[in-house]
């Protein structure tokens, strides 16, 4: 498994950004059909297929941390919001573990799921 990080600029409040990042409502918005929770299992929906992940972690307008149910272990996918202290700027960074051969196509997925995101927010 090979680790990623991305980082995509926003124009938005880190408020509204972590409210789309950490809870069912928001994740259902832009990144799954559907999102349920249950305890900390968020039950994510794409064309009918679920996929479930355990929410690591989280911390008000900084990060989510979430491993998916089925996958390996040590791996993760993670947001985090970063504030730069000059510009004032957000960065959404996105943490992400993939195979090798899928590098190219996940990097290529959370690049389109980002754009919807950005396009739902204005930012």
């Amino acid at each position: 498994m090979t680790k990623i990080e991305l980082e995509f600029l926003f124009n938005c409040s880190d408020r509204i950004l972590y409210n789309r990042l950490s809870t069912a409502s928001g994740l259902g918005e832009w990144f799954a059909d559907d999102v349920k929770v249950e305890a900390n299992i968020f039950t994510f929906i794409w064309e009918g297929v679920e996929e479930q992940a355990v929410l690591l972690g989280k911390k008000n307008l900084c990060y989510a941390k979430f491993k998916w149910l089925d996958s390996e272990p040590d791996t993760y996918f993670e947001f985090m919001i970063q504030t730069h202290d000059i510009t004032n700027a957000i960065s959404l960074i996105i943490t992400d573990f993939t195979e090798d051969d899928e590098k190219q196509e996940n990097i290529e997925l959370w690049e389109t799921q980002i754009n919807n995101l950005k396009h739902l927010l204005g930012a």
